[in-house]
């Protein structure tokens, strides 16, 4: 095998910028909350950032994947003798000369929370489990000899009968391993009061999409040592994962994603071209990168499952709920469970003393879907706020006036007090700066620019938690400070958010702190997803600043707690090149004592043509609680993006399967239709800003989910009160409003 010559980690891939090339270095403290500018987007605007395919190693190959054109079978015969005699071409590999990987019988994949059952196990039999499942992998010296080659690889098969759609399966559905159905009351409540409503809703399959491919570039520098850049959420769960697949010490696992060009939840575990580029490597003895087409990020990579949720809700004259009864249904593969949080914001939403949820999953002959954004809560509250929209009307009650008289004084499903809950001042705020009052509540009554006018509302409730997490922070004689954490940032700032929060702790400005992150060598931060970033890794940096600031007031013992402290001058003093502290970070006892919920409230108008049923959002005001505010801009920013991506749920995104086929229509981005600037009006966002002071030191709660969860509801609502006419199933296109 040739050898690379192994370089630092920095020189590789580690990108280190002191904030001063992007921040005002004169910013006055405290840091936290300032609208700073990322520590990284001069490198992302200049193209010094270097992404997961874009790592040209020394005699680097190419791998693309070929993709089985039936959704269920067994591949019959693999006829590969033109694409081996292509010119370039190096390997063709397939489940007939794939080499071992001995963890997969241990199924590594089974210990992440969101999955169970068995993962799917590439080049390791001859069943097609799903349309485009990956077959076989062609290497070759450039990119353009493989995917020529790739093109000669004949397969035949034996095809099976096959079910991808959800709404004729629903009756094969089954309990997860790990049910999540949740009882508080008397279950069937709702029949009993005065006014009642029995709903259906249903959300299509949604797609990622992200700007970044999914790839992977690997190496083995040796038998047991590899190199991988990977577009991930998750460097330590990457390294782990391939440490347990080929029985490797985990430090022999170098994983480096320092940016990672949108993500969303689907890299948020591994994939197929991941392990793909690995067993290649192994195979040919070189790099080899593998980049997933954009077809086949439709299907190979995850997406939002489908839903079917039935939703029935019952109360009382003056709008006092009586009882919920929440049932949903989820696709997920025939091959592995994924679940996800469907019902649970149902749970703990509204005072209601009577309440069932339940969920249970489809197997379809599809690949298994993976967390969205605001995974689970996006489509569940999808039903949750349009049901309360419909309760409202027909109690011909204001639909805020509803929230409110069933707003939850505590979690009456953990049966706790909230860390924190300022969503009333979500709805005052939302209901004063959107002209709520203005409302003219009939359907059809309110008109502009010959346009039909809706106006709707909703909420929305998401986790906010904390996870163990590991820190290291060192302070250098020049005053410098450099942070470590194996944090990944797939683009809300969270590597701007940790220079801010240590240079609060230490009392220094934030043009001094310099942060590396995104490298599975630095200290453990949990995966970034589920909103828990600042919380956890934030944390941990946090903690980690305060033991280095005692560490140097143990140098000098007679000094007041609360002093200014001359870093310099004490390094100087004891001739200390540097002082550093890594530290473990871990949630307090308050973690069990007080349920975590981040709240939002959105309040959104549309425009309906008469006559064609195009629907325009026209306004947004969406108000956050998500505690104390680290970063007003890149916070903001977060909201705004989950602005565009809910016009896109509620209006246009939808993942079209020709059931026949069990194969995507629309796989590409002309066809899968999501927003454009054209789409998104201006859009208003209001940050409570209030500390948490119970979840984590610095008082913050999650923010990336929040602004998502309810949006599509809200959309629904207001073109309820354009047209007059219940959109229960997403996308709301022209056809179901004609």
């Amino acid at each position: 095998m040739q050898q690379i010559k192994r370089l630092p980690v920095a020189s590789i891939v580690i990108f280190k910028a002191f904030p001063s090339a992007t921040m005002n270095p004169t910013a006055s403290l405290p840091a936290i909350g300032q609208p700073l500018n990322r520590v990284e987007a001069r490198a992302k605007v200049t193209g010094a950032a270097k992404y997961a395919a874009e790592y040209a190693l020394k005699n680097m190959t190419y791998g693309v994947l070929v993709t089985s054109t039936i959704a269920k079978g067994k591949i019959a015969e693999i006829d590969s003798k033109a694409a081996e005699q292509a010119a370039g071409v190096l390997l063709v590999m397939s489940h007939l000369n794939s080499p071992p990987v001995p963890g997969y019988a241990k199924n590594p994949a089974s210990k992440i929370p969101i999955f169970s059952g068995k993962e799917f196990k590439l080049f390791q039999d001859d069943i097609i489990r799903f349309n485009m499942q990956p077959v076989a992998l062609v290497i070759a010296e450039t990119l353009e000899r493989a995917q020529y080659a790739a093109g000669l690889v004949n397969i035949t098969y034996q095809k099976e009968d096959h079910h991808t759609d959800i709404k004729d399966q629903l009756d094969k559905a089954i309990k997860p391993d790990k049910p999540s159905d949740y009882t508080r009351g008397q279950a069937d409540a709702w029949q009993s009061a005065p006014v009642k409503l029995d709903l259906e809703y249903r959300t299509p399959k949604q797609v990622h999409n992200p700007m970044e491919p999914h790839a992977t570039t690997a190496y083995w520098e040796s038998n047991d040592k590899l190199l991988i850049f990977n577009k991930t959420q998750a460097v330590k769960t990457t390294q782990q994962q391939f440490s347990q697949y080929f029985n490797l010490k985990p430090e022999n696992v170098q994983v480096h994603a320092p940016f990672v060009g949108g993500a969303f939840g689907g890299s948020s575990r591994m994939w197929p071209h991941e392990m793909a580029a690995v067993m290649g490597a192994k195979k040919v003895g070189r790099p080899v990168k593998v980049v997933a087409a954009r077809e086949q990020v439709f299907n190979m990579v995850g997406y939002r499952p489908y839903s079917v949720q039935k939703f029935r809700i019952g109360a009382n004259a003056d709008g006092t709920l009586v009882g919920i009864s929440h049932e949903a249904y989820g696709s997920t593969s025939q091959y592995e469970q994924f679940t996800e949080r469907i019902i649970e914001p149902t749970k703990s939403m509204y005072n209601c003393a009577n309440l069932e949820t339940t969920y249970k999953l489809v197997p379809l002959d599809m690949s298994t879907p993976c967390p969205a954004r605001g995974p689970g809560e996006t489509s569940g509250s999808f039903a949750m706020e349009s049901a309360m929209d419909e309760l409202a009307y027909a109690l011909k009650m204001d639909p805020l006036a509803l929230r409110l008289k069933n707003f939850a004084d505590k979690d009456l499903m953990k049966d706790k007090p909230w860390s924190s809950n300022y969503l009333k001042e979500c709805y005052t705020i939302g209901a004063e700066k959107f002209g709520w009052a203005k409302r003219n509540a009939q359907p059809r009554s309110m008109q502009k620019d010959g346009m039909l006018m809706g106006w709707g509302m909703a909420a929305g409730i998401y986790k906010a938690e904390r996870a163990p997490s590991s820190g290291y922070i060192k302070m250098l004689m020049d005053g410098k400070v450099i942070i470590q954490s194996s944090v990944a940032d797939t683009g809300p700032g969270s590597a701007t958010i940790l220079t801010q929060i240590a240079a609060d702790a230490l009392g220094i400005n934030v043009s001094h702190v310099n942060v590396d992150w995104g490298d599975a060598a630095y200290p453990y931060a949990p995966p970034q997803y589920g909103s828990h970033t600042t919380a956890s890794a934030g944390a941990a940096v946090h903690d980690a600043a305060i033991a280095l600031k005692k560490k140097f007031m143990d140098l000098i013992p007679s000094a007041p707690l609360d002093a200014s402290i001359d870093y310099i001058g004490i390094l100087k003093r004891y001739n200390l090149p540097q002082l550093d502290v890594t530290i473990e970070s871990k949630p307090g006892p308050e973690a069990e004592q007080y349920s975590g919920k981040s709240f939002s409230a959105h309040f959104v108008e549309v425009l309906v043509h008469p006559a064609m049923g195009m629907v325009k959002v026209n306004r947004v005001v969406s108000v956050i609680d998500s505690g104390r505010i680290m970063n007003h801009k890149t916070a903001r920013s977060q909201v705004l993006g989950s602005v565009v991506w809910g016009i896109g749920l509620a209006l246009m995104e939808e993942g079209i399967v020709d059931h026949r086929y069990g194969r995507y229509v629309n796989n590409n981005l002309a066809d899968y239709h999501v927003p454009v600037n054209a789409d998104v009006p201006q859009i208003e966002v209001h940050l409570i800003d209030k500390p948490d002071n119970y979840l984590n030191p610095m008082g913050a709660k999650g923010i990336g989910e929040i602004g998502l969860i309810g949006f599509t509801a809200a959309v629904a609502n207001a073109v309820y009160h354009a047209t007059g006419k219940r959109i229960r199933e997403l996308p709301i296109t022209p056809n179901k409003l004609l």
